[in-house]
């Protein structure tokens, strides 16, 4: 996909700092929510707990009305009497309503006005009169023509008097307005609620963006960072998560930028050391005369040993890359002894090698086999070319590490090029120093380094050079600073002796 003006179209986003403040503000949204529910329902559940103990304390209160006390009982003509005198003595609450019902009817109620007047909802005394039927005292909800009433109807008896068919003490309670005395706190609540949530909001939005305004840069900086921008890094600011991944994408552009510059070299160094055999190649093959029998045959000649070298390059050029790879060892718990004594017998097949097996030490350490028999058949190669031919093979453990090490008898290598000798396409001085690609003793550095070791040369006593790979005997062991030459040397000289 691309924009109007050719460029890749982006993708519309949300942003970090968005969907963070939505999350804050809707998680505390429904907690407030929750916990304002939670309140409503339990104060709710507590008003109604309220109305029937008020009405259960009413219903002793006319109980005592009409028996009195054993001291002074009540003498009532009739329970219409006594009914009347409930409903005169009690003391209603607010948002209640009382009434004395005679054969169906409210006959009487209060002289003061009450808040609920029974008579308002005409169906209400029937229903009370139909569930006090069982002639016992009944608690209970009247929910209809558009009241919500909690109730008390009590049937009124006086025994021996002369009476009505029925007499009842009624008491209601608007339940509606009892609860709408929480309905104020509630509504101040989720008002409150909502400037909370916009206070959350606001100030959820700043705290997110000094937070995310690194990562902000840290995207910017990416996008700019490119071929021809690769100085630019990541701004580290203070000590928490964001720095320290700030920090680890710096160590990441740091290895991109070095891969880089080592690919770059690479081809240089390619191009470079391709460039000498084609030019040679090249020039006598112009300068050929094509017909003397004898130039054709010398010009083929150095052709071929060109072309082989040229060859021998790119095979280099293809293992280097290998151990370049994401696993370039796979290390198993490995007999050293026995894989020392295999290298020997196969470092007798190079042509012109005189080998023979030095010292070697008994132990198992973690290693690739074909890659630590790969490098030091590439030392025992080197020794061949460059030593003379004659070398020795041999093992031993230097503190916590296993050294392999070849040690040939030819000039050795000067002290100014010991440290250098491993690098990439670097050869020694002298008559050898055109010969091979430049990249065997590097492929050896790798082998080291990837076990965790690395690969060294010192002198030899005697004369000659002594090349070893140093590896941990632990499988887990991080690589430590490297020993001195003389100490190591040191090492592998007490087990010739």
């Amino acid at each position: 996909m691309a924009d109007g003006n050719g460029g890749p179209r982006r993708r519309r986003v949300v942003s970090v700092r968005v969907r963070l403040i939505a999350v804050i503000t809707i998680v505390a949204a429904l907690g407030m929510a929750a916990v304002g529910l939670a309140v409503y329902i339990v104060e709710q559940a507590t008003i109604m707990a309220q109305i029937d103990d008020r009405l259960r304390a009413n219903l002793d209160s006319a109980r005592f009305i009409v028996a009195g006390t054993p001291e002074e009982p009540q003498a009532w003509e009739s329970s219409r009497e006594a009914a009347e005198d409930i409903v005169r003595r009690m003391s209603p609450d607010d948002n209640t309503g009382v009434a004395g019902v005679v054969d169906g009817k409210a006959a009487f109620v209060p002289g003061v006005p009450l808040d609920v007047d029974l008579r308002s909802a005409p169906g209400f005394i029937p229903f009370a009169v139909r569930t006090t039927a069982g002639r016992e005292p009944v608690l209970g909800t009247y929910a209809e023509e558009g009241v919500v009433w909690r109730f008390l109807a009590t049937p009124v008896e006086v025994p021996g008097a002369p009476d009505a068919e029925s007499v009842l003490f009624v008491m209601a309670y608007d339940v509606e307005a009892e609860l709408s005395e929480i309905n104020g706190p509630a509504r101040v609540f989720f008002v409150a609620g909502g400037i909370v949530l916009v206070v959350i909001a606001g100030v959820g939005t700043v705290a997110a963006g000094r937070l995310l305004r690194p990562l902000r840069r840290m995207r910017e900086t990416a996008e700019r960072v490119s071929a021809q921008s690769r100085s630019e890094r990541l701004p580290i600011e203070g000590r928490d998560d964001v720095s320290e991944l700030a920090a680890t994408m710096n160590a990441m552009l740091d290895r991109l930028d070095d891969a880089l510059d080592s690919q770059r070299q690479l081809l240089s160094d390619v191009g470079h050391e391709l460039k000498t055999p084609l030019t040679i190649v090249r020039g006598h093959v112009e300068l050929m005369d094509p017909a003397d029998p004898d130039d054709v045959r010398e010009t083929q000649q150095l052709a071929v040993d060109e072309l082989d070298r040229m060859s021998r390059l790119v095979q280099d050029l293809s293992s280097a890359a290998a151990l370049h790879g994401p696993s370039p060892v796979a290390p198993e718990p490995t007999d050293a002894a026995d894989l020392v004594a295999q290298i020997v017998r196969k470092a007798q097949a190079i042509e012109g090698a005189d080998v023979a097996a030095g010292p070697i030490a008994d132990v198992v350490a973690p290693l690739d086999a074909a890659r630590i028999t790969q490098a030091v058949l590439q030392l025992a190669q080197n020794a061949v070319t460059h030593g003379g031919g004659r070398f020795v093979i041999g093992s031993n453990v230097e503190e916590d590490r296993l050294a392999l090490w070849v040690r040939d008898y030819g000039p050795g290598v000067p002290d100014d090029e010991k440290k250098a000798v491993f690098e990439r396409f670097r050869r020694g001085r002298g008559r050898e120093r055109a010969a091979g690609s430049g990249l065997g003793l590097n492929i050896v550095q790798v082998i080291a380094r990837a076990h965790g070791g690395r690969a060294r040369v010192t002198d030899a006593p005697g004369g000659g050079a002594l090349f070893a790979i140093l590896v941990p005997l632990a499988p887990d062991e991080e690589d430590t600073p490297p020993h001195s030459d003389g100490r190591s040397h040191r090492g592998i000289d007490s087990h010739r002796r």
